[in-house]
């Protein structure tokens, strides 16, 4: 392994990597130098080794603090990753089944036109329920149970499975409830013993205090002026009532730089971790669903994670053509389109995981036997990767021998 030690006057980035990693190594400081990253970490496992592990930067603008090894940040929705990785060990253990009726794990959510939903709709984004319509109270969030009861007495957008529409924030609260019922734990206690303890990963859906002086705040994207609307901005600027409106502002106080939100067990966006625990978690399923002699999902359902399940020219949210799996997000292409936002997010075909707002990402590639992590303070722009993240993801490509993504997936 070589070791990274690049010192500038915007920060010191460490750490260590393969030679066959040196590309990746190169992009890294590169998005320092000229793309204004500020604090950020990137890690790649193969075979379920460790073959890059890199962080730096400054955490708090405010104190000059450095980014640490150790150092953590909201990863927005790369935490929706995380959760399907929880609701998928039940689906392996026999405890959940995708193509049952959600009624029998939570009677209480089959009303109001949700009788005819599935757990596959849950995990898809197909089940109708992306926003609510009456106006959350602020700190909503950071209540469970007020959340599900909301969702509860909710009607449907449309019926459910007809059509799909990312559920921005309540994915957490449909996904995580299930996980709830048929686990007998809270999201975060059973993702912990299940997922991050196993991989030695640090991520947290529910931050204890004594970890929050690892955290690194949350710096906003700021607005490009002069930059062309988009479907989805037009969509939060002009309708108020639409569901990209509603999705994004009615979120009951959602606000990652607080410690309640880091606290709750937002699962739809609240995860704390860094480039390294993001390709931990993805590690085994990377690797045939085993890692160090653990098992935690079989054959025929590490193939489901990976799978198509919905894709749209116009995602009822996103307003922007989507592709998803079982709870995840595959490769999506949008450099060509015709509309104004161009946000993509480019993998290998086999390749399954999840965006974070502002440009983090986790996931795990079956066939390259890869799993990857990204995860930094300042957000960018665009709704999935920006050429900080992507870059770091071609670059980890390359470096196993793909030679290029003009399909729209890595080959």
């Amino acid at each position: 392994m070589l070791e990274l030690d690049h010192r500038s006057e915007d920060g010191t980035l460490r750490g260590r990597y393969s030679p066959q990693f040196e590309a990746l190594a190169e992009a890294f400081v590169e998005n320092f130098v000229a793309f204004g990253e500020v604090g950020a970490s990137v890690c790649v496992t193969l075979n379920g080794e460790t073959v890059v592990d890199l962080w730096g930067g400054v955490a708090n603008p405010k104190d000059n603090s450095p980014w640490n090894e150790d150092t953590m940040c909201v990863v927005f929705s790369s935490t929706k990753g995380a959760v399907a990785l929880a609701a998928h060990t039940l689906v392996a253990a026999g405890e959940l089944d995708l193509d049952s009726l959600v009624q029998r794990y939570w009677p209480e959510f089959a009303t109001n036109g949700k009788e005819s939903a599935t757990v596959r709709m849950m995990l898809d984004h197909s089940v109708g329920v992306p926003a609510f319509r009456e106006k959350l109270a602020d700190g909503d969030c950071c209540n469970w149970a007020t959340m599900v009861e909301r969702l509860e007495r909710e009607e449907p957008f449309w019926e459910p499975g007809t059509r799909n529409g990312y559920h921005m924030a309540n994915f957490g609260w449909t996904v995580g409830e299930l996980v709830r019922r048929v686990s007998g734990q809270s999201l975060g206690a059973y993702f912990r013993e299940m997922i991050a303890e196993p991989t030695d990963a640090e991520f947290w859906i529910g931050l204890p205090e004594d970890e929050e002086g690892k955290l690194a705040p949350v710096i906003p994207a700021k607005p490009v002026r002069g930059a062309p609307l988009t479907a989805f901005l037009s969509s939060l600027m002009k309708e108020p009532k639409s569901i990209p409106s509603l999705a994004y502002f009615n979120q009951g106080g959602f606000k990652p730089n607080s410690r309640a939100c880091r606290a709750a067990e937002i699962g739809g966006g609240g995860g704390v971790s860094n480039g390294r625990g993001l390709a931990r978690i993805y590690a085994p399923f990377a690797c045939g669903g085993e890692l160090n002699g653990r098992r935690f999902v079989d054959a025929d359902t590490l193939a489901a994670m990976g799978e198509v399940s919905v894709a749209t020219h116009d995602d009822a949210t996103l307003r922007i053509p989507t592709r998803f799996s079982l709870g995840f997000m595959k490769s999506i292409d949008n450099r060509r389109g015709a509309g104004a936002d161009k946000s993509s997010a480019l993998l290998s075909s086999s390749a399954f995981g999840h965006v974070g707002a502002g440009g983090s990402i986790g996931f795990a590639d079956p066939v390259a036997r890869m799993s990857f992590g990204y995860a930094m303070n300042k957000m960018g722009p665009g709704i999935l990767l920006n050429e900080r993240g992507q870059a770091l993801v071609d670059a980890a490509y390359r470096s196993i021998g793909y030679v290029s993504n003009a399909s729209g997936v890595w080959r």
